[in-house]
């Protein structure tokens, strides 16, 4: 008995988002709203402006709008209308043709009747519609030709169906008169329900009924009377879009052929009354709109319906991307259409964007302030701050002669005795002490340990180190006008947010105080910095800087004082006793004598100073040089991309 082998085949996952995908990562979309919060964002434009641009494996909304604006693009520059009046002139001419060949092989057709044949065809009107209905009556010699004729009206009559119902042109193309009998009582029998539901006085009995009798021309479905008719009336006003869009000569010619659609006016009839009646229900759809085609590929009258249902359906997909309204989200976007109009992968991108949005609001990163709206929460703050310090301290190492930056954090060197964790503890644990604990701690509670061993904080200890010296820093922030205007703005920020996340969890027996001075001069938390907007105010308030920075030192009188300063300009302004800031530019003199007195008061405290100086001004130069001399600190004059390893370093070479 042969055996049959069997083969697998495994491809990428096209039935929407891959089951087997990780989770979205948060990282990269996290960093990019972080880095536009910091230049000035709000959190809620930051959030837009990602999700419009998208990370590095994934495409955005500006992309999908791209695409969707080229597709409508390309529908309107490779189409053209009027495919309808070039079918029927193609038969009318075969007709015409072929009559004029009966006239020669008809040795026996009468002379006189021959020539008033010819005379009348040679008389017809220029006009298409005109010649077609100047026929009607004619008495065809040639049955090919008559026949050629009557597929004029044949095709008139499904295309003006194919207009209002998809797929009717195929679906006619060998019907009947009984068939066309059942789409007459279908129109009536439409008409009637429609009139009725407009004076409120259908059931849903009447939709019932009707789609019990006539259900087979609605291939969407519809499951209720309003859903029959949005579908109809989108439809119908896409057909009379392609109307308008057609010239004023073309308009008056399919007019006048649709008469001879079936060779029943009453269906023209019929089909007037229906888009009144879709018309008056409906009146919110666009019934007057019209567009441009540039094409060679003509379109009948039903294909060029569906082609203006796209063109609207890719209009909506515009504004649903653009995410412009108020309340807008991308919930909003019809994926299911998306995937129609460009494939499966743009409605996966577009699952994907809705999926991370979903994801930054539920995963705590993005907080609703009190008045509604969006701003980082402290989770998002402390992950921006982390990944800020590391991209800092991998400048900071690959620097030459650059210490080491592991930023362990260990306490100095161990005496040999342990105590119990406490909260803030770096120290590195006693291994032996502590499982010793646990396994004591189980033994008395449970009698043994043949459940397995729990370890609990309480059993923790730590090996206790030399006592050493902790610091207090102060980290002094330009956030005058000109910060922003240089762009030093976003650099000024992550430094701040790199050595926040550096002291919070590497040296959490260090102190540290943000103080940002404009005009004036602030204590800010993490948080607030990270949100601060570049506000156009002029001066450059480092005293009062500095007074803030005295406080602090004051308030942690055992801790060694370091004094970091980053400014791109001299001093402009100082704080009165009234608590207004005094602005003069350029420098004055008294407001100089302010700082340097500051600074001096800060001095007394031992405190270890830098200056890191952002750009190249000479007076700039000259004013922190002496500054730092007077206080016997120093100077650095980092780029801006290297400012925070720059005062990370610094920070790290001060601590005792």
């Amino acid at each position: 008995m042969a055996k049959h082998r069997h083969y697998s085949r495994y491809g990428r996952y096209t039935g929407g988002p891959d089951p087997l995908a990780p989770p979205v990562d948060l990282t990269e979309a996290l960093d990019a709203i972080g880095r536009d919060v910091m230049e000035g964002y709000s959190p809620r434009e930051a959030l837009r402006e990602f999700l419009r641009r998208g990370g590095r494996n994934q495409r955005g909304l500006d992309d999908l709008s791209r695409r969707v604006n080229q597709r409508r693009q390309d529908l309107l520059n490779r189409h053209k209308l009027g495919g309808t009046l070039d079918e029927v002139k193609k038969l009318l001419d075969n007709a015409l043709r072929l009559e004029r060949e009966q006239f020669l092989r008809d040795a026996r057709m009468d002379p006189t009747d021959r020539q008033f044949r010819e005379m009348r065809l040679d008389g017809l009107p220029s006009s298409t519609a005109a010649a077609v209905s100047e026929l009607a009556d004619y008495d065809w010699a040639s049955q090919s030709a008559k026949e050629s004729y009557e597929q004029i009206k044949d095709l008139l009559g499904r295309e003006v169906l194919d207009q209002r119902f998809a797929g009717m042109k195929e679906a006619l193309e060998n019907a009947t008169d009984q068939d066309r009998e059942r789409i007459g009582e279908m129109l009536t029998d439409l008409n009637e329900l429609l009139a009725k539901h407009a004076r409120g006085e259908d059931t849903d009995q009447d939709f019932r009924d009707f789609m019990d009798k006539h259900g087979e021309f609605f291939p969407e479905d519809p499951q209720s009377v309003d859903e029959l008719i949005d579908a109809m009336a989108q439809r119908s006003a896409a057909a009379q879009r392609m109307m308008n869009s057609m010239t004023a000569e073309q308009r008056q010619e399919l007019m006048q052929l649709s008469a001879q659609a079936f060779g029943s006016p009453e269906l023209m009839a019929q089909l007037g009354q229906l888009d009144a009646n879709l018309q008056a229900l409906r009146p919110g759809e666009d019934w007057s709109g019209s567009e441009e085609f540039g094409g060679q590929e003509g379109m009948g009258l039903g294909d060029g319906t569906g082609l203006l249902q796209d063109i609207a359906d890719l209009d909506a997909l515009a504004d649903q991307l653009a995410q412009n309204h108020q309340g807008a989200g991308l919930d909003d976007i019809d994926v299911e259409t998306l995937a129609r109009q460009l494939g499966d992968d743009a409605a996966v991108d577009a699952r994907t964007l809705a999926e991370l949005e979903r994801a930054l609001r539920d995963s705590g990163l993005l907080q609703r302030a009190s008045d509604g709206s969006l701003k980082l929460s402290p989770k998002a703050v402390r992950r921006l701050g982390k990944s800020l310090m590391q991209d800092a301290a991998r400048q900071l190492s690959g620097r030459t002669g650059a210490r080491d930056t592991r930023m362990a954090g260990a306490a100095g060197e161990p005496t040999g005795a342990t105590r119990q964790w406490e909260f803030g503890d770096v120290e590195p644990w006693d291994v032996t002490r502590t499982i010793t604990n646990a396994v004591q701690r189980t033994v008395a509670d449970e009698g043994s340990t043949g459940n397995g061993l729990r370890l609990r904080v309480d059993d923790v200890e730590v090996q206790e180190t030399e006592a050493r010296t902790q610091a207090a820093v102060a980290l002094l922030v330009d956030t005058s006008f000109s910060m922003a205007a240089e762009g030093r703005w976003l650099p000024m920020k992550q430094t701040a947010l790199a050595l926040h996340h550096l002291v919070s969890t590497r040296f959490r027996g260090d102190a540290l105080e943000l103080i940002s001075f404009g005009r004036w001069a602030h204590s800010l938390d993490a948080e607030e910095l990270t949100a601060l907007p570049p506000v156009h105010e002029q001066g450059t308030n480092l005293h009062h800087g500095l007074l803030l920075a005295d406080k602090f030192f004051r308030r942690h009188p055992s801790m060694q004082p370091v004094l970091l300063v980053v400014t791109d300009g001299e001093p402009t302004a100082h704080l009165l006793p009234d608590g207004d800031a005094y602005f003069d530019w350029p420098t004055g003199q008294h407001t100089l004598n302010l700082t340097v007195a500051q600074l001096d008061k800060v001095a007394r405290f031992g405190a270890q100073t830098t200056f890191f100086r952002l750009g190249d001004d000479p007076g700039l130069e000259r004013f922190l040089g002496a500054m730092a001399r007077r206080v016997d600190g120093r100077v650095v004059a980092p780029a801006v991309d290297d400012l925070g390893s720059a005062v990370l370093g610094e920070y790290l070479s001060h601590r005792p």
